[in-house]
């Protein structure tokens, strides 16, 4: 801080509808508003908070006095109301009051926060629904977002968010000086989510607070006991990105020096300061608090507080009532209780958290499309579709107990346990396990199952590679009708029935892509039972060949094709200039403005984004916006293959051109033997190659429900019911079908309170331990917490062979860090999926926290030839960036022989 508020009084017409806060008797919070009122006490009592004046309510209704707004907007909508406030300016005696505030401010760059009559209350707190402006400087640009607050309480937000149909009355602003905080956060004197006593919880982020509020960037988690003042549980994430000034009045998103990524944003002093001043909030205003604060080298500031409106509920789950059983809806106990439950290899789409959105847009499909999977597969009976699936800690699971009862009408899966067994990781040991549904009925119900099987897979075999070729072709249709509509010129009803249709298109490439994904595994088991019982320890070797030769798998060859867009970059220098000196968020609009980089669009950039655009992170997140809609992933491995001067003869060595060696091994057996190997080995060849083709087209329906959820996520910020994009992440997919189809009303479908505690949760299981990969009955996160290892030796899973040593490099957001990567590093992260591929290329190593023989993480490192370990569960939290390690791809090991 290197200005103070000044003892030159406002003058005018207007001088007392301009208060500075806490240096003189405060009016009444009636004309203060919520916020100015909390902050003007604060200061009052001598905390630490930034210097801020007040434009009274009354100020506000001179305002529309004197621009005669005050009769015109009566009766009028919000949005027209919010546009013409907007568009009017603020008269010369108003302004003069404003800007003789800001004088006596000291005029220092300062953010602009509204204060409403109810914000920041015991009843409502208001957050978010009204606009903030940060780092503001300059008579004209204070008054512009002084008329932006101003404005937004007519906002659509705002108006939901009030409890009944009154007008909207009137609204204050706080004009407070900007801290461009090192280290920013908010403290709760007791848990938002939990139900435990004397915690006091902060989370703490780089950098400055609205990165944390938006959820784009990782934080540290805390609990200090509030007796003691002690640290009782820390949390440390690696953190890549944060919010912080980019040039003067520009906000955005930057990285995060290397040296402060893993280590704690707070000392245990620091968070004893934090915690004593939240304790004497609490103590001041009779209520817990939520309190906003950052440090600025190394001096504490608070920004605000407000009651915490809601309180937690008691458990952990995602049911309602905090039940820790992954079932949505209650079941009877010896169900709940002696159901397994797994995530491992349920599909790369599902693999880690998801927001609230994702987890939603997955029950959608639990309900519409999961039961039609199961019968394209052969079942006739596919049962309650409340069964198969389950969530904890926003983390989707497979029904393995459910699934193996249905699966059971198959004749290849007439024996639950080859099922269950394919889903079982080593936390879980199942000698004695009985399925809590039983056997399948026999008698005529069987038999019907297995006329129905016979009839599916006769089909199945008759039409799949046609099916395939449908499917391909229909991709190619839907994504080019996709990039020629205009969504936003649509209206509602046409929105709600462009939905439908998608939803009808997701529906059937998931149904259509199912037999590929189950059968290339279910005969790859079989190929691994031949090879157990006629070939020994070379069947082991001619299954992990046979696995190993996919070098036409699409996931290799998005590879192969960034690499021939980075050559054709370097072949233009002023297009790999503009990729490598550019921010990644201003590299696509420059290529588009210049006349070379138009040429590279349209001759690399397109063809290679209607091949692989849609490909992206946790595909049913969809949140996570694709290559296409966001480039910065590719054009970072542009980066990183230009640089390094890979050649394609490098990627292909490391991929594929490797000799079929199973003629060999299989001439020992006799011909019948040979033969049934080699029908095995072709089926799982021939679904693994058609599993990858029609897969663009599975997740590309994804993409395309995805555009219009988030067409419906624009439309509502510039209603002013979002405050930003990223809360549609906190939105619930039936409440934006429901939106659409007019079943509910704006204000009914996106109520506040509801996103609000959607957020909370969302960061509640953020912090949790990552929950096991199976399990049988319920979870408790208390049971989860496992102490990181002492030393430096990791057991995991040995996925790909081989051993290697290399320095280690912790990637966390694959979009910021891709071009840190260095070609032949060990890559250290939770899980990878499909859009990992291109790092593989190159990298050293792979070790995850998470993952199986057959997760992404497995399957391409094996392809590259790269040594992998996988289910080290504690890698990110042990393994630092610049670590020496060894990783023994054949042992399942990581150690640590020299740290950074």
């Amino acid at each position: 801080m290197t200005t103070h508020a000044t003892d030159t009084p406002v003058t005018g017409a207007y001088a007392d509808q301009v208060v500075l806060l806490g240096a003189e008797p405060q009016p009444d919070p009636a004309v203060l508003g919520g916020k100015a009122a909390r902050i003007g006490e604060m200061l009052a009592d001598g905390l630490p908070v930034p210097p801020a004046f007040c434009l009274t309510t009354e100020l506000f209704a001179a305002y529309l006095s004197e621009t005669g707004l005050a009769s015109e907007l009566r009766g009028t909508d919000s949005r027209s109301a919010r546009e013409r406030v907007l568009a009017t300016g603020i008269p010369p005696s108003i302004a003069e009051a404003i800007l003789a505030g800001y004088t006596r401010l000291g005029r220092p760059r300062v953010a602009v926060r509204s204060s409403a009559l109810r914000e920041d209350s015991a009843g409502q707190s208001f957050a978010g629904q009204h606009d903030t402006i940060l780092d503001v400087s300059g008579d004209a640009d204070l008054l512009d977002a002084v008329r932006t607050c101003w404005a937004s309480l007519w906002s659509d937000r705002a108006s939901a968010y009030r409890d009944d149909d009154s007008a909207p009355g009137a609204i204050a602003v706080v004009v407070q000086e900007m801290v461009h905080a090192d280290v920013s956060g908010v403290a709760f004197t007791v848990d938002p989510v939990s139900a435990r006593p004397h915690r006091i919880v902060v989370e703490a982020c780089q950098g400055l607070g609205e990165g944390l509020v938006s959820g784009r960037v990782s934080s540290d988690y805390f609990v200090v006991d509030d007796r003691t003042l002690e640290v009782v549980e820390e949390r440390v994430r690696h953190k890549v990105t944060k919010c912080a000034p980019l040039a003067p009045g520009k906000i955005g998103m930057t990285r995060v020096e290397a040296a402060a990524r893993n280590v704690p944003c707070l000392s245990r002093e620091q968070l004893a300061e934090l915690s004593r001043h939240a304790l004497r909030l609490r103590s001041r205003y009779g209520a817990e608090q939520d309190i906003e604060w950052g440090m600025r080298d190394g001096a504490l500031w608070f920004f605000q507080t407000r009651p915490i409106t809601t309180r937690p509920a008691a458990g952990s789950g995602d049911r309602p009532g905090g039940a820790r059983s992954p079932y949505v809806t209650p079941q009877k106990e010896a169900i709940e209780q002696g159901t397994l439950w797994s995530r491992m290899d349920i599909g790369e789409i599902f693999v880690g958290l998801m927001t609230p959105l994702g987890l939603s847009f997955a029950r959608y499909y639990q309900q519409h499309v999961h039961l039609d999977c199961t019968s394209a597969l052969g079942a006739r009976v596919t049962g309650d579709p409340d069964l198969p699936m389950g969530y904890v800690q926003g983390h989707v699971y497979l029904n393995i107990s459910y699934s193996a009862y249905v699966m059971a009408q198959c004749l290849p899966t007439r024996d639950q346990w080859r099922f269950t067994s394919r889903f079982v990781s080593e936390e879980v040991d199942l000698t004695g396990y009985e399925n809590p549904f039983g056997r399948f009925p026999g008698g005529l119900t069987d038999a019907l199952s297995i006329a129905f099987w016979l009839r599916t897979t006769a089909n199945e075999l008759t039409d799949m590679k046609a099916r395939a070729k449908r499917m391909s072709s229909s991709r190619a249709y839907e994504f080019d009708r996709d990039r020629a509509l205009d969504l936003t010129r649509m209206g509602r009803s046409e929105l709600d029935m462009e939905l439908k249709r998608r939803l009808g298109y997701f529906h059937d490439m998931h149904v259509g892509y199912m037999p590929y994904y189950i059968h290339a595994f279910g005969f790859y088991a079989v190929l691994a039972e031949l090879c157990k019982q006629w070939l020994g320890d070379e069947g082991v070797n001619l299954q992990n060949r046979v696995k190993t030769d996919m070098s036409n798998l699409r996931t290799v060859e998005s590879a192969k094709e960034i690499w021939s867009v980075a050559q054709a970059a370097k072949d233009r220098p002023r297009v790999l200039a503009l990729i490598e000196e550019l921010p990644l968020d201003g590299i696509e609009e420059a290529l588009r403005a210049d006349e070379e980089g138009r040429e590279f669009w349209q001759e690399q950039m397109e063809p290679f984004l209607r091949a692989h655009g849609t490909r992206g992170p946790q595909e049913m997140e969809i949140t996570h916006p694709r290559w296409i809609d966001d480039p910065s992933y590719v054009f970072q491995m542009i980066r990183r293959y230009a640089a390094d001067g890979f050649s394609i003869d490098d990627i292909l060595r490391r991929s594929g051109g490797r000799q079929d060696a199973s003629h060999t091994v299989l001439k020992q057996l006799p011909l019948p033997k040979r033969r049934a190997v080699e029908a095995a080995i072709s089926m799982y060849r021939t679904y693994s190659e058609l599993r990858e083709v029609t897969r663009m087209s599975m997740i590309t329906s994804i993409w395309l429900v995805r555009n219009v959820v988030y067409e419906v996520g624009r439309r509502l910020l510039e209603a002013g019911v979002l405050h930003s994009m990223d809360e549609v992440a906190y939105l619930d997919f039936e409440d934006i079908r429901a939106y659409l189809a007019g079943e509910l009303s704006e204000a009914e479908a996106f109520d506040r309170a509801k996103i609000d505690g959607a957020r909370r949760l969302h960061e509640y299981h953020k912090r949790l331990p990552e929950p096991p990969l199976t399990f049988v009955g319920e979870h408790d996160p208390a049971s989860a917490v496992r102490p990181v290892p002492d030393g430096e030796h990791l057991e995991g899973l040995g996925s790909s062979p081989g051993r290697v040593v290399g320095r280690a490099r912790v990637i966390e957001d694959l979009v910021w860090q891709a071009d840190e990567f260095q070609a032949g590093e060990i890559l250290i992260t939770r899980y990878t999926d499909a859009t990992w591929t291109p790092l593989f290329a190159i990298a050293g190593g792979v070790v995850t926290d998470i993952g199986s023989m057959l997760s992404h993480s497995s399957i391409v490192a094996r392809e590259f030839n790269v040594p992998s370990v996988v289910n080290t569960k504690f890698a990110t939290q042990v393994i630092h960036t610049g670590d020496l390690i060894v990783v023994d791809g054949d042992a399942g090991t990581v150690e640590v022989v020299e740290n950074s």
